[in-house]
């Protein structure tokens, strides 16, 4: 009977964490990317359609200065010239505040917007929030927006130390 219920258990659980956790939601491959209207680290606000006419590689992460999330900034910042000369921009995105956002860009000298969400709406309409209650935190996901606008790649859980190459790689390919 002990052992029925702990079973019950992890299959309740594992349930909470599939249905608030937004596993179960997906953006579309061709669909329009999610407007937002978000204020960076230097206190501008940038929202999708100031980068009509450019790809866009749109970057939510969990939190500022840990170790996953530098390594990924990191990538970026390094890979930002090649990003840049394919045509593209990069803009990062978590719940973390402006504050928050200006410091790590300091400390790590990101050259890109980081724009604070801290409401989550973004996070929400792009799929990306984990949101335990008292906790939220943005998934590790990447979209890679057309000069259209439209979603043409998604790195769902992407790796933060290939996510960089991975999107330098799909412009590459993606470009005429």
């Amino acid at each position: 009977m002990e052992g029925l219920t702990i079973i019950l258990s992890l299959i309740v659980l594992g349930w909470m964490f599939w249905f608030f956790s937004g596993y179960r939601k997906s953006l579309k491959l061709g669909q329009l990317a999610p407007d937002f209207k978000l204020i960076d680290q230097h206190g501008k606000i940038h929202t999708l359609d100031d980068f009509r006419g450019k790809w866009l590689a749109l970057y939510f992460y969990p939190k500022d200065d840990t170790p996953g999330c530098t390594k990924q900034a990191c990538a970026f910042r390094d890979g930002l010239q090649v990003i840049k000369d394919l045509g593209a921009e990069v803009i990062g995105v978590s719940v973390d505040d402006t504050s928050s956002h200006a410091n790590f860009a300091k400390k790590y000298q990101l050259p890109f917007p980081l724009l604070a969400d801290t409401t989550a709406e973004t996070a929400i309409r792009y799929h990306s929030l984990i949101d335990l209650g008292v906790i939220k935190f943005a998934r590790r996901n990447t979209f890679l927006i057309n000069p259209q606008g439209k979603i043409v790649r998604m790195y769902l859980s992407a790796s933060a130390g290939s996510n960089s190459a991975e999107v330098i790689n799909d412009l590459k390919q993606l470009h005429v």
